[in-house]
């Protein structure tokens, strides 16, 4: 299952498939990181901005329809799923004192720190078409509790948390993702689904990347898992395995 997509050709059939869809996703079609993403697009005005700024990221823009849910990040290491995380947008919450701005510092100040510089929320196009959507700005301050949403996407990048998911993961969802890494022949690769629960069936696949981060799963072994796709002659399945093979090998 995948979204209903269409590559942009001109304003007009961007507007057309907007109307059809009532809510969008806009995206480059080749890049990385959650760069130029505008996600949940629902006006005329929100398109003519989310496409241009995809512009600035790749020639060949995606238009698709707009699933709500989960995102799911599920890592299939040659033909098995080897970790599984839901992907959460980045979000702040009032304290009826600090403004958007020294909030959003804030919880940049803590991703940076918790990734190593790795995500933090950037200032660009989507996140201040988040906040104006919850008709908000950088200097609004926030009431105590209220949460808000930084922006739609979650990429580890652009300031998303991973939680693990691997062991809870529904069968089903697996036997998806081992087919999509199948069929795109992508021997490494991390597969994006929209969900309603990591537990059920329902599914969209959304996107296949093929320069997934494996150091975010830990402690999911994907980097002992790539190194023995890499290096299959390395493997020793038990420790007799290993002597007989020095016996016989010179170092």
């Amino acid at each position: 299952s995948v979204p209903d997509q269409e590559k942009l050709i001109s304003l007009e059939q961007a507007e057309s498939f907007l109307k059809k869809h009532q809510s969008i996703v806009v995206k480059p079609a080749d890049n990385e990181q959650g760069r130029g993403i505008s996600v949940d697009i629902r006006t005329l005005e929100e398109l003519k901005k989310a496409l241009d700024w995809a512009k600035g990221y790749a020639s060949e823009i995606l238009l698709e329809s707009y699933h709500p849910g989960q995102d799911l990040r599920v890592v299939v290491i040659q033909g098995e799923v080897v970790a599984a995380s839901i992907r959460k947008i980045p979000q702040i919450v009032g304290d009826g004192q600090h403004s958007v701005k020294e909030l959003l510092n804030y919880y940049n100040r803590r991703r940076l720190a918790a990734t190593q510089g790795e995500s933090s929320v950037p200032l660009d196009e989507e996140t201040q078409r988040c906040l104006k959507r919850q008709a908000l700005h950088l200097d609004s301050v926030l009431a105590k509790g209220q949460l808000v949403d930084l922006r739609k996407t979650a990429n580890l990048h652009t300031g998303g948390t991973l939680h693990d998911v691997t062991k809870s993961l529904q069968a089903h969802l697996k036997k998806v993702s081992l087919k999509a890494a199948e069929i795109l022949e992508i021997p490494v690769v991390g597969l994006d689904l929209m969900i309603k629960d990591p537990s059920q069936e329902d599914y969209v696949l959304i996107e296949a990347n093929e320069r997934v981060g494996l150091a975010n799963h830990a402690p999911q072994p994907t980097a002992e898992k790539f190194i023995d796709f890499l290096f299959p002659q390395t493997i020793f399945k038990n420790k007799q395995g290993f002597r007989e093979n020095h016996e016989e090998t010179d170092y």
